[in-house]
């Protein structure tokens, strides 16, 4: 007798917090879950345990990553400003746009 090699599944992010989110919920037990989502009930235990343990990182201050420099957005933004400044005087002059929209 030979035995099938099964493939792992990979599952995204979004779907564990799904699953894991329902199992807090408990408006339905880990067998019921494990069937909807075609799961091991100890998989979902899993990664409930895994969002309680980690869920005070999302409201962390130390996970913003790198400041951003302002100074080129800001330089983009005025450009454009006066950009759209002197179309909007072009067009007037024009007759083909009117500032009241």
């Amino acid at each position: 007798m030979f035995m099938v090699k099964r493939t792992r599944r990979a599952h995204s992010a979004a779907l564990k917090a799904k699953v894991a989110l329902a199992a807090l919920r408990e408006d339905k037990t880990l067998v019921e879950l494990a069937k909807q989502y075609e799961l091991h009930p100890n998989q979902i235990t899993e990664w409930k345990r895994q969002l309680v343990e980690r869920a005070s990182e999302v409201f962390s201050n130390g996970s913003a990553g790198p400041p951003v420099d302002l100074k080129p957005l800001h330089a983009k933004i005025g450009q454009q400003a006066l950009e759209i400044d002197f179309l909007a005087g072009a067009l007037d002059k024009a007759g083909l746009w009117s500032a009241k929209g």
